[in-house]
């Protein structure tokens, strides 16, 4: 007798049906956005860039000001960032074609002045603490739009790591993944077992955010987590327990901030996801990373190294599971996430209530 049983096909959550799928919603294009590190973009020269699926290309002119262009010439749509700086304006590498930083074709060599074509979209842009942030939405909304905080990165008090790479997945991954604490299961190589509770979370018109304590249960504390505090904590029953870990989500960036009452952060971290695609199933992080220097001098540049590499490997199991969770959606066709912790539940409205619905849907 053949007892083998059936396979039992899984279904989307019921809870979610009817609901717009998170992963086709779209950034929202109305805010400022990191499209490279300032470092990146060398005077006298270009820089192709994308914001979900539209190329912008970073101009810093010899003297002046960066600027941002569509990357597509007006004459033949080839990509402006092929070309080269002259002066204050960007020439086609193809015919010549010049543009200035408001996207005006200012010079054809074959044509007369005062025949000038059409030009190119530009962008807002501002250069800040490192970064260079590009307004990709409406622009008239730029001068009235915030910048973002960036965290620390300006405090003396902290020293600032700044990192990012390419990810293979949707940004609400991303958001996901950073505010779920509960996937600390996950990283028990890297920094023993650790058992996260739920303080409390909040939710306003543009935010949301969680706080979680910690307890070791096993293990003991890596050295690039001693970086971080300053200090060595070990024993199951530590002084983890003091501290408070706040994650937050504020349209469209996210914050992670650890601190015990009454003192100022141990760590700041400031966090974006770019889409890059049109899809947006693949996004540029940009990360600033914030440690409060300890009373010692030169104690936290020493250690910064141990730092990097334990930051790195928990970028890198992060990166590897948001990956297969984009690729699990993309085998399935929608998304059949089975969430249980009301907390991910509260991020997934925001992201939906802020983002743009049918942006990111698959040509």
């Amino acid at each position: 007798m053949n007892h083998t049983v059936p396979p039992v096909r899984l279904e989307p959550d019921p809870a979610l049906c009817g609901e717009p799928d998170l992963r086709r919603v779209g950034a929202h294009p109305d805010h400022w956005y990191p499209l490279a590190w300032s470092r990146e973009l060398k005077k006298g020269g270009t820089l192709a860039c994308a914001f979900a699926g539209e190329p912008i290309v970073l101009v810093r002119p010899k003297d002046g000001p960066v600027f941002a262009l569509e990357d597509r010439c007006a004459h033949r749509q080839v990509p402006l960032s092929k070309g080269k700086v002259d002066g204050c304006a960007v020439r086609c590498a193809y015919h010549g074609w010049a543009y200035s930083q408001t996207g005006a074709c200012v010079d054809v060599p074959y044509l007369g002045k005062d025949r000038m074509p059409n030009g190119v979209r530009s962008y807002p842009v501002r250069e800040m603490n490192g970064l260079v942030l590009v307004f990709p939405g409406d622009p008239a909304l730029a001068e009235e739009t915030p910048l973002p905080g960036l965290g620390s990165v300006a405090d003396p008090a902290y020293k600032t790591r700044r990192f990012g790479r390419e990810v293979g997945c949707h940004y609400s991954f991303m958001h996901e993944n950073l505010m779920d604490m509960n996937h600390q299961f996950m990283h028990s190589k890297q920094m023993g077992q650790m058992k996260p509770r739920v303080l409390g979370q909040s939710r306003g018109e543009d935010w949301c955010e969680v706080r979680y304590s910690f307890k070791r249960t096993g293990g003991s504390q890596p050295l690039g987590e001693a970086v971080i505090f300053g200090e060595r904590r070990s024993g199951i029953k530590n002084e983890l327990e003091r501290d408070v870990m706040t994650v937050r989500t504020e349209y469209p960036y996210q914050t992670l901030r650890i601190q015990t009452e009454g003192q100022p952060p141990v760590m700041d971290l400031w966090i974006v996801y770019v889409p890059l695609d049109k899809e947006q199933k693949r996004n540029r992080v940009f990360g600033l990373l914030s440690i409060r220097k300890p009373k010692v001098p030169f104690i936290l540049d020493a250690a910064w190294p141990l730092l990097v590499l334990f930051t790195e490997r928990i970028f890198r199991e992060d990166r590897d599971i948001v990956e297969l969770e984009q690729a699990a959606h993309d085998a399935q066709g929608e998304d059949w996430n089975q969430e249980v912790f009301p907390v991910i539940r509260t991020l997934r409205g925001l992201l939906a209530e802020r983002g743009v619905h049918g942006s990111a849907e698959p040509a």
